[in-house]
């Protein structure tokens, strides 16, 4: 079966809560099983080379550690044109290409999904480390609830 829903997490897993976008794909992967219409990919840091699979997929839900001025561990959803807004106001990045740079990429090519979405985790504390702080690990099951939900209403 041909996926139709990219789920794409992004980070860096030698970095605390940056790692989370990572290990909410890997833990979706194991639940969803080998027949489920999604292709989960670990991003990582992000690469031009992530346009393809962009391009591939009708729906597209990332999942990123994402400051947005709240606790520590909450999720918030940004939908189409608000994923848009969300990436435009907070552009900056460390990585060599944005987020941003993909979906300017999937626009000028004619590729962008038109269901698309961010799911961002709001994290506590981003420096060296090879674990989640308490905090963003008790989101994921939140964050992959909301993915269920996009990709349930998605389908109908």
């Amino acid at each position: 079966m041909q996926p139709t829903t990219l789920i794409l997490g992004l980070g860096n897993v030698l970095m605390t809560d940056e790692a989370v976008g990572a290990e909410v794909v890997r833990r979706l992967e194991q639940e969803s099983g080998p027949d489920a219409p999604l292709l989960c990919i670990d991003g990582g840091t992000l690469s031009f080379t992530l346009a393809l699979p962009i391009g591939d997929c009708p729906r597209l839900i990332v999942v990123d550690a994402a400051a947005m001025g709240e606790p520590p561990g909450s999720v918030r959803v940004f939908e189409g044109d608000a994923m848009d807004r969300q990436l435009s106001v907070n552009a900056k990045t460390v990585h060599e290409v944005s987020l941003s740079d993909l979906m300017d990429i999937a626009r000028l090519t004619d590729t962008l999904p038109l269901q698309r979405a961010l799911v961002g985790i709001e994290p506590e504390f981003v420096g060296w480390g090879d674990r989640l702080t308490p905090a963003v690990e008790a989101a994921i099951p939140e964050a992959i609830a909301r993915i269920r939900t996009l990709l349930d209403r998605w389908t109908i």
